[in-house]
Formats: C-alpha cells, sequence, structure tokens
C-alpha cells in the first residue's frame, strides 16, 4: 500500500484580497480545514474555508473575508 503524502503548502493570506479565494486539492479535509484555521490565525486574517471540488477534483476552497 502506497502512502499519499501532502505537499507543503504555502498559504497566499497577505496578498490576498477580501472576497478573493484559493482552492487546495486533497483527499485530508479535516486536517486541511485545521491547517489552515491555524495559518490564518498566525497571519492575523479571517478565512472561511470549505470541502468543495473543482474540475473533478475534491479539496478545499478557502476565502479571506477579512
Amino acid at each position: 500500500m502506497t502512502k499519499v503524502v501532502e505537499p507543503e503548502w504555502i498559504f497566499p493570506f497577505e496578498a490576498m484580497a477580501v472576497g478573493e479565494s484559493f482552492f487546495i486539492p486533497t483527499v485530508k479535509i479535516p486536517e486541511m480545514l485545521y491547517v489552515i484555521d491555524c495559518r490564518a490565525k498566525a497571519a492575523q486574517v479571517r478565512v472561511k474555508a470549505f470541502a468543495s471540488s473543482k474540475e473533478g477534483h475534491l479539496g478545499v476552497r478557502v476565502w479571506r473575508i477579512g
């Protein structure tokens, strides 16, 4: 059995304007939501993140809200 290894993600929170979003393809939705929450708090920005799909790929969509 092959272990799936997630890449190391760099989140563009500081460069985003309120209302902008990005998509992260992943099968580890709960883990990614936790990481996004922690990184947004560290960057002192408010975001909303939800499980989503894009072009047939499962992942997380992240919007900057503040």
